[in-house]
């Protein structure tokens, strides 16, 4: 995520951010009923316990005119623990009807974003099963945690670290990644993007039906839905990975930086290994977001984009799509690297930038600023998600690649990526990796720049080249 009104800088004395504290996690109590929670530090009841979703097959038709919403969506998982009930996250419209394995189910739908099913028959740990949800209704437009109306009449869904609930039901934890399939049907003027690869598109009668698939994991949050009266541009990278973006209607000024698509995939290739996608692309909206977010394999742009963040939210595909957070206190995995991506190698390697001269001048700008300083990198706290990573997240991996030096910091962190390919990681995995790859000792470093808050001792500050 790249957000329009902190762009890496101090607001004054204070942070804006785009997150709520998160309730406490209940505790039911039954030993046979999943957790309505997966445990997050900062959002307790953010997905659940008792089983992992492996698939996600979202069937949706949506009317722009009234913005009415129909669904059925099939959750393939495997239980990890004999349950007579668990729970889904959904939050949005009115549900009909649940089937677990074919056979009707009871549900209850609690707090803000729980749906409660009870199957007929218990199920068995290490057994794969299947739920099958029906819902129908208006859906209400969001600012960044789900559905967003665009000028047009169109309407897309967005948000960080919530989303997905309000179109479908999911276990929504980045921790519980898994495969998605999308068939919406709109009427037939209208155009439908999402992830992955498009399969199918086919305008019968009044409406279309556009089939989508995103065959490698996915965190809920990163799933999409975007109608619009789109134009596309079709591009191919180099190495053959087939790029479509879609542009609304007061969106076409875009074209031209998307144009550099296959060459910003390029230079991050080389950086951090193969792209781990089928496809790549961008949606281009005209509506005043406050955000453009690295939905996987096709990022939702707002207005205001520019390349720097194209060059931000692809670095995503890396480091906060294919390798996720464990958990959303391990957030400087995804924000710390795109902003560095786009704020310090980007302009270095292209634009042939000082960005040593540039550390220094941020440093010494806000060097006596204790506001700049106290909010720690890791671990930042619920609803400090998304601040100290995007200003202090790039001086810190600047620091660590002149403290380890040039080639072991970039085989380190290609490797890393690498090793977490469609998987998670978590901010302790990092430190660790990363001390295995120098004999430098960075515990005194880490500690300086990761934990603590305050600024870090000069020895830490101006590490190797960056000292005066």
């Amino acid at each position: 995520m790249r957000l329009r009104w902190v762009r890496y800088t101090v607001l004054g004395a204070a942070l804006v951010t785009v997150t709520n504290t998160a309730p406490v996690q209940a505790d039911t109590g039954d030993p046979f009923a999943g957790a309505p929670g997966a445990g997050d530090p900062y959002y307790p009841l953010d997905g659940n316990g008792g089983y992992r979703a492996e698939h996600y097959d979202v069937t949706v038709g949506y009317n722009p005119a009234g913005h009415q919403l129909t669904g059925s969506t099939r959750v393939d998982a495997v239980a990890t623990q004999a349950m007579h009930t668990f729970d889904l996250d959904y939050s949005g419209p009115q549900v009909s009807k649940v089937t677990v394995n074919g056979l009707p189910a009871g549900f209850d739908r609690t707090d803000e974003h729980e749906l409660v099913v009870t199957p007929m028959l218990p199920l068995l740990p290490g057994l794969p099963f299947a739920v099958q949800v029906e819902y129908a209704g208006a859906v209400t437009g969001t600012d960044g945690a789900g559905w967003v109306f665009s000028p047009s009449g169109g309407a897309f869904v967005a948000g960080e670290p919530h989303s997905a609930s309000s179109w479908y039901p999911l276990n929504d934890t980045p921790s519980n990644k898994a495969t998605f399939a999308l068939h919406a049907t709109v009427p037939a003027e209208w155009e439908v993007m999402s992830n992955g690869v498009k399969t199918h598109d086919v305008v019968q009668g009044g409406n279309r039906t556009v089939d989508w698939e995103m065959r490698q994991p996915v965190a809920g949050y990163l799933t999409t839905i975007a109608i619009d009266r789109f134009e596309f541009l079709e591009q191919r990278t180099a190495g053959g990975t087939p790029l479509l973006s879609a542009f609304a209607p007061d969106a076409l000024q875009a074209k031209g930086i998307e144009q550099r698509l296959p060459e910003i995939l390029d230079f991050e290739e080389q950086l951090y290994g193969p792209y781990p996608f089928d496809t790549a692309g961008g949606i281009y909206v005209d509506t005043d977001l406050q955000f453009s977010l690295e939905t996987q394999s096709r990022p939702i742009y707002a207005p205001w984009t520019d390349l720097g963040t194209v060059v931000h939210e692809i670095a995503h595909q890396w480091w906060g799509d294919s390798m996720s957070v464990q958990h959303w206190s391990d957030v400087c995995l995804n924000e710390c690297f795109a902003s560095y991506t786009a704020d310090y190698l980007w302009p270095e390697r292209k634009d042939g930038k000082d960005v040593d001269a540039q550390y220094r001048e941020t440093v010494t700008k806000y060097h006596d600023n204790p506001k700049f300083w106290e909010i720690a990198l890791q671990n930042p706290g619920a609803g400090n998600e998304f601040t100290s990573v995007y200003y202090r997240g790039p001086l810190f991996l600047h620091a660590l690649r002149r403290t380890m030096g040039e080639a072991a910091f970039f085989a380190a962190v290609h490797d890393f990526a690498g090793a977490h390919r469609y998987g998670n990681a978590s901010m302790p995995e990092f430190r660790q990796f990363v001390q295995s790859r120098t004999p430098v000792n960075l515990d005194g470093f880490f500690g300086a720049w990761l934990d603590r808050t305050d600024r870090p001792a000069d020895e830490f500050l101006y590490p190797g080249s960056l000292r005066s």
